[in-house]
């Protein structure tokens, strides 16, 4: 008897305590708006051909992929083909609009962001300009020393549908 009583009491207590388990309050808010800056310290590099500011927030190892398949894996590489592009008086004439951003949690230190430019003025190689152009970027980030870093970034073009 004083077994089913010891027993019923353990049984009692484990269905009588509360676990809570407090869990962290992320301030996903702040976190959203320093991912968004990211695009803005891009944007200026751009506007002044400043190569540092344009990878400020991308990752050593980052993986960076554009439009025309090139694939840059690192930001070591991606530094020496932006210096080249920022050299193309044609490719650089052109006015962007961020449009369509999309900030999404996957973890405490993992996101994604989508977004959409379009880019209106730029050139070809000959100097006739170029239709808009509609430019999708998917850009991965890991919170790394509690900075947002881009870890992997793919860029594609949509071309008019007619």
């Amino acid at each position: 008897m004083r077994k089913i009583a010891l027993v019923s009491l353990m049984i009692a207590l484990m269905f009588g305590c509360k676990s809570e388990k407090k869990e962290i309050e992320i301030d996903r808010d702040s976190d959203s708006k320093k991912i968004l800056k990211t695009i803005d310290n891009w944007n200026k590099g751009w506007q002044l051909k400043d190569v540092d500011l344009a990878i400020k927030d991308y990752s050593r190892n980052t993986d960076w992929t554009n439009a025309f398949g090139d694939r840059m894996q690192s930001k070591t590489e991606l530094r020496q083909l932006l210096t080249e592009i920022f050299a193309m008086d044609f490719v650089m004439n052109g006015v962007d609009n961020y449009v369509n951003d999309d900030v999404k949690f996957l973890s405490d230190d993992i996101a994604l962001l989508r977004s959409t430019n379009i880019r209106t003025g730029q050139k070809w190689s000959d100097g006739t300009l170029m239709n808009e152009r509609y430019i999708h970027h998917l850009r991965v980030y890991q919170k790394i020393n509690d900075e947002w870093k881009i870890t992997d970034h793919m860029i594609s073009q949509a071309h008019e549908k007619k």
